[in-house]
């Protein structure tokens, strides 16, 4: 079908964010015209998803559209034992109240903002085994998703009996849809199984992950995408996913493993915190959908045009100049906000003040990822600093035309041709204590003595000085002790 999109003027665009207190969260649909937010539940489905729907089966227990997905999942990736779930953080839900406790560590190439929350709230600690190159957007690396081993091993022999799993996400959505290589894979699975470790594949984009390992992985040029997520998947225990991306369902989400005893265990929170375990919170016709949409996101031609339709974009920005992580990844653009705005203290959220600039100039709604995502240290209080600040532009499955994009590319440009006017940033006026990102309050940060241009002042009456570029600062990650915080 098509959605109707609205446009907006400047000055309506200016009131709304305001009024929304500087978070795009905050913002009405039908107050941004391009929706880059996130990927999650936005993509478009299709003829044949809708057709299956219309076979949903609504038995509460037993439906033969739950048969259907459990085959469809034992089919592509090997597991037995199959459990339906809303969306991806209620598998992490279930998966980590059966499993990790308070002081636990749980290793992984680096977690994203629900997987962090749920570990740090059970008085875990997340622990980021990420690349050096993974946030260091001007380095080129083919697999920048891969867990560093020799920190991971560190990990693993300082921490014996304390930690419960590792979580390695593919690709991985907080250096922006950088894949894992499967040779990175065996290497922690070797680790895992010399711990006696078990190991989680976070799956939420595991179709583009085996994309790019066909692409850039040598000896696999010629495999099929379906056969390589068979043997990405040979290496893992369990598998934890939202069904709102690779999936291409607008809800849903599953936890599956090869292990009966993780079953039986996981079972009891599906079924008090989702709904039975043939359910487990989805109707029959959302299963059915998920089921058929598996089947499409590993057919090849779809992942060719997907993951094209992003680099497409992202190779406009290359040649703007525009700083972008770099090799380009599988969902989303990654603008790397630290060297963007060099004048913006990052003490002011350089990430959200580019998405802010960004929302005004074109009306593109796109997300921080940076130290606001990262959330305060439980324990102490104190800001997490990201290495470095990112700003996703997620690109939603089956929905923009590539006349879209050049419109969010035309508008990034214009914002950075002004970049050197461009000097304020933000500070919190209300935050939560998990999760803030979501619901957080902002106020410009209003600093004395410095000259800066409004955003409601006209860029073209301001004068655009040469910037040169700004070397990231690098800011060592917390990874926390074993004490728990009460």
């Amino acid at each position: 079908m098509v959605e109707r999109i609205r446009p907006s003027t400047r000055e309506e665009r200016l009131l709304w964010i305001a009024e929304s207190h500087f978070n795009l969260f905050n913002l009405r649909g039908d107050q941004v015209y391009i929706d880059l937010l996130t990927d999650s539940g936005t993509g478009a489905m299709s003829d044949q998803q809708w057709a299956a729907i219309m076979k949903g089966d609504e038995t509460y227990a037993g439906s033969s559209s739950f048969l259907r997905l459990r085959d469809k999942v034992k089919g592509i990736f090997g597991f037995d034992y199959v459990l339906p779930v809303h969306q991806g953080r209620a598998a992490e839900n279930a998966l980590f109240s059966a499993f990790v406790g308070a002081g636990n560590i749980v290793p992984g190439n680096s977690h994203f903002d629900t997987t962090r929350a749920h570990i740090e709230t059970r008085g875990a600690h997340a622990y980021d085994c990420s690349l050096e190159e993974a946030f260091r957007p001007d380095r080129e690396h083919p697999f920048k998703g891969n867990v560093d081993i020799d920190k991971l091993d560190t990990v693993l022999k300082s921490n014996k009996g304390n930690v419960p799993m590792i979580v390695v996400t593919a690709t991985c959505n907080k250096s922006g849809g950088q894949p894992v290589s499967l040779s990175n894979l065996r290497r922690v699975k070797e680790l895992a199984d010399i711990h006696g470790i078990p190991l989680v594949i976070d799956s939420a984009r595991f179709a583009e992950n085996a994309w790019f390992i066909r692409e850039r992985e040598p000896g696999y040029a010629d495999k099929s995408i379906k056969s390589i997520v068979r043997e990405m998947y040979q290496l893992a225990d369990a598998m934890i996913m939202s069904g709102k991306k690779d999936g291409l369902v607008n809800i849903g989400g599953l936890l599956a493993t090869r292990h009966q005893t993780w079953y039986d265990r996981v079972s009891s929170y599906v079924i008090l915190f989702e709904g039975f375990t043939t359910y487990g919170g989805l109707a029959g016709r959302d299963m059915e959908a998920f089921a058929v949409g598996l089947d499409e996101v590993t057919d090849s031609h779809y992942l060719d045009s997907r993951i094209g339709q992003v680099h497409r974009l992202g190779r406009m920005l290359i040649e703007a100049g525009i700083p972008i992580q770099r090799p380009i990844g599988g969902h989303a653009i990654i603008v790397d906000a630290t060297t963007f705005l060099p004048y913006v203290p990052r003490e002011e959220y350089p990430a959200q003040t580019l998405a802010v600039e960004l929302y005004v100039e074109a009306g593109v709604r796109g997300v921080e990822i940076g130290t606001l995502l990262n959330d305060r240290d439980l324990c102490t209080g104190e800001e997490r600093y990201a290495q470095t600040e990112f700003l996703r532009l997620a690109i939603p499955r089956r929905v923009y035309t590539n006349d879209h994009l050049a419109v969010v590319g035309s508008g990034l440009k214009n914002v950075f041709a002004r970049r050197a006017t461009i000097t304020e940033g933000f500070r919190i006026r209300e935050e939560s204590k998990t999760l803030r990102h979501f619901t957080l309050r902002l106020e410009r940060a209003r600093r004395k003595g410095v000259e800066k241009m409004r955003l409601n002042d006209d860029p073209e009456k301001s004068p655009i000085k040469e910037t040169g570029t700004s070397k990231a600062i690098s800011i060592p990650q917390h990874h926390g002790s074993k004490e728990v915080c009460v």
